[in-house]
């Protein structure tokens, strides 16, 4: 019995010498720290062409930014992001820093400090908070190849993934295709995302803030409240999603751009596929056209554009204001559009009046006004032009201005769920087939 404790406790006492058991608690936490530093650093130089990492802040509200960076042994770091169209190369500093963890830091300014500051904000939510952004990453280790980081604001994982020649070449190539997706100020107003599984299409209105890169889809079918979340990413054929957008089964996460269609579209398989794309139409239509239209023996209904009230109404559309500006710069300095605005007759009369600062006297373009119900629109046509009380000819620089409120195909006209700087309702007036589109008060 007594040999037999003798030889276990000699088995106990050689494991204890084992010399991987010696090396693992003799390094202090400061050593092993010290060793962690040097893999990230080498790490950072081991990559020829540097790396690349698109960096979602928070996807649950924001898209992602693609930033590439190459280290060089001197602390110093090249740096190129799309975060807007400026995609040039910069230098500037970074770290390989100890703290209670190792962890890689920007110390001087570069494009990735855009997502940091917090007074650049893409939403009303985000007030003060920035992209909610980070220049200091802690490290994680390797995996596949790949340099994995938490950030230090929310803790998010950040992978940097080798990168190749071709992706600093192509990071310019990404800039249209953002375009693409924002628009201009010719761009239809709307957009849809289309999903059909195969064997049924539902749609879904899109809302999308080109500057957060987030997208909002809210059903459109009869009584659905489903909404999805939509947080972007570009490259140069299109976008990527996060999360993947789930259809029958299928994770669709690459929209391809169709630059014949303007239209990104994600294709499965088995005729799943999900589309982008803009249109003319309103996702729903309404009947406060009918407005236009007051009964027999009813005084007119009115509706205003003020300025500068409404000037930076959020449903004013880019090119209103661009044929408004239009406008006022071929006026004499003193002199300003102060307001356009529509007088609505029983049977079928109106008026559209601008008015002006400046001692400018009131010009009057009387138009007919006429119902397409079929499309929930109205149509204002040309009667004539006068100031009052004759009539004079039509004035040339009113006419691009003039041109969009009578389109042939008619205006939208939309009752919205805001106010904004008086009691007032709000109406917005919306081209058919532009857009256009200018925010008013209702006046009864």
């Amino acid at each position: 019995y007594k040999y037999l404790i003798v030889a276990f406790v000699a088995i106990l006492l050689g494991a204890c010498t084992s010399t991987e058991a010696d090396e693992k608690f003799e390094q202090t936490p400061t050593e092993r720290l010290n060793i962690q530093k040097k893999e990230l650093n080498d790490l950072l130089l081991s990559s020829a062409e540097g790396w690349k990492a698109v960096y979602y802040t928070d996807s649950t509200q924001l898209g992602g930014w693609t930033h590439l960076f190459k280290f060089t042994p001197d602390g110093k770091v090249d740096m190129a992001s799309d975060f807007d169209d400026d995609t040039a190369v910069y230098k500037s500093q970074y770290e390989v820093q100890l703290g209670s963890t190792v962890s890689l830091v920007f110390t001087t300014g570069n494009r990735i400090h855009l997502l940091s500051e917090s007074n650049n904000f893409p939403t009303a939510a985000l007030f003060g908070k920035g992209y909610l952004g980070d220049f200091q990453f802690f490290y994680y280790g390797q995996k596949n190849g790949e340099i994995i980081f938490r950030t230090n604001r929310n803790f998010h994982e950040l992978r940097f993934v080798k990168a190749k020649p071709q992706d600093w070449t192509d990071l310019q190539k990404n800039t249209p295709i953002i375009e693409a997706i924002t628009g201009n100020i010719t761009s239809p107003l709307y957009r849809l995302l289309v999903v059909n599984d195969g064997s049924a299409i539902q749609n879904y209105q899109f809302d999308y803030n080109s500057d957060a890169r987030f997208g909002t889809a809210a059903s459109l079918a009869p009584g659905s409240n489903g909404v999805l979340n939509l947080a972007l990413a570009f490259t140069p054929t299109g976008a990527t999603v996060k999360p993947a957008l789930v259809v029958k089964g299928q994770s669709l996460t690459n929209f391809v751009y169709d630059s014949a269609s303007n239209t990104f579209i994600a294709t499965g398989t088995g005729g799943v596929s999900a589309t982008i794309k803009f249109t003319t139409v309103p996702p729903i239509l309404t009947d406060d056209y009918k407005v236009a239209f007051p009964a027999a023996g009813s005084p007119a209904n009115a509706f205003g554009y003020i300025a500068p009230n409404l000037t930076e109404a959020p449903t004013n559309s880019e090119l209103f204001k661009a044929l408004l500006a239009e406008v006022n710069a071929s006026l004499p300095a003193n002199q300003k559009v102060s307001r356009i605005q529509f007088s609505f007759s029983p049977g079928g009369v109106g008026e559209i009046i601008y008015l002006f600062t400046g001692g400018k006297p009131i010009i009057y373009h009387r138009v007919s006004i006429t119902a397409d119900a079929a499309n929930k629109t109205i149509i204002l046509k040309n009667t004539f032009w006068h100031n009052g009380s004759v009539i004079t000819p039509a004035p040339a620089f009113l006419k691009n201005l003039d041109d969009k409120l009578l389109d042939p195909k008619g205006l939208y006209v939309k009752k919205e769920s805001f106010k904004y700087n008086a009691s007032n309702a709000i109406y917005t007036f919306s081209g058919a087939s532009s857009g256009f589109r200018l925010t008013t008060y209702a006046f009864q």
